[in-house]
């Protein structure tokens, strides 16, 4: 019984790491397994078998929901691309006042001293500076060579673009682990989640298996190394800096909204600008109802 528990659980968690701006790591909060889920993470081989009755069917689960939900999320983005970079753009937006909430909450019903009110500014500064100098680096040395929509076809494997789908999975993995922050949202900043996304279904067509399997490596081994060695420095940030860790998250989030807004240049008509703005609404309202969901306190630890 706890088997198929722990699969149903872990479907829903695969599912919400497809989806950028919905975070794993809030559902499995929801549903109780996140404290066990983090523990049982760990480079420790005996305690890894004695969790196995855990993890083996939580894991399955959540390969189980990302295969299913890529492929929903590919048959979107190739049928509806525009209203689809929409939602995902109110994802976004309906993220950030999670994120205002943890970088300026109140601690012991005092408010947050001045230091660490300017100290969190700094961070977002930070963040969103280094958004603008990674556009502005993307535009001069082509970073962002090998990026695709999942309308398009998929970019050749290269070494720069290898490297950038494996940093993207051990930051998406490393995101997923705190309750409110989205994995797949930095990949999408990164401009690596079209390409892993459709890259996922694609594995189960013999005459894309190959390629596909060469551009989902990368960041398979990434995610790997993210979740193993990102509970640790998650549990430490979030431990000695909590604040200035989620200002330096929304900072990003803030600097990136810009790069992944779609724009109103490409709708034609104004029944098509009604539904990109419903989407967009929609948008907002699934990730902001769903943040809702997020602890209030201790997220993360």
């Amino acid at each position: 019984m706890n088997f198929l528990r722990y699969l149903l659980i872990g479907c829903a968690v695969g599912m919400a790491n497809v989806i950028p701006g919905v975070s794993g790591g809030t559902v499995a909060v929801v549903f109780n397994i996140y404290d066990k889920f983090v523990n049982a993470l760990t480079f420790n081989v005996k305690k890894l078998i004695q969790e196995r009755k855990f993890l083996i069917p939580l894991v399955s689960g959540m390969l189980l929901g990302v295969v299913l939900f890529s492929k929903l999320i590919t048959i979107l983005y190739e049928n509806f691309p525009l209203q689809t970079n929409f939602f995902f753009t109110g994802l976004i937006l309906g993220s950030i006042p999670l994120l205002v909430s943890y970088v300026f909450k109140r601690e012991n019903d005092e408010q947050l001293k001045k230091s660490t009110i300017v100290g969190s500014v700094i961070c977002i500064l930070a963040g969103i500076a280094f958004m603008i100098l990674y556009a502005f680096l993307e535009a001069k040395f082509g970073l962002n060579e090998g990026s695709s929509s999942l309308s398009e076809e998929l970019p050749p494997w290269t070494i720069k673009l290898a490297l950038r789908i494996f940093i993207a999975g051990i930051l998406g993995a490393i995101a997923m682990i705190i309750p409110g922050i989205s994995g797949s949202l930095l990949m999408l900043m990164m401009g690596v989640y079209p390409i892993v996304v459709k890259c996922i279904p694609l594995l189960f067509v013999p005459s894309e298996f190959l390629k596909a399997l060469c551009l989902l490596l990368p960041n398979g081994i990434g995610v790997l190394i993210g979740l193993a060695c990102g509970v640790a420095l998650i549990k430490f940030l979030l431990r000695k800096v909590k604040n200035q860790t989620y200002a330096v998250i929304l900072g990003l989030l803030v600097g990136s909204a810009f790069n992944l807004f779609p724009g109103f240049k490409d709708v034609n008509g104004a029944g098509n600008l009604l539904i990109c703005i419903l989407c967009l609404i929609f948008g907002v309202l699934l990730a902001y109802l769903g943040s809702r969901l997020a602890p209030e306190e201790n997220s993360g630890n």
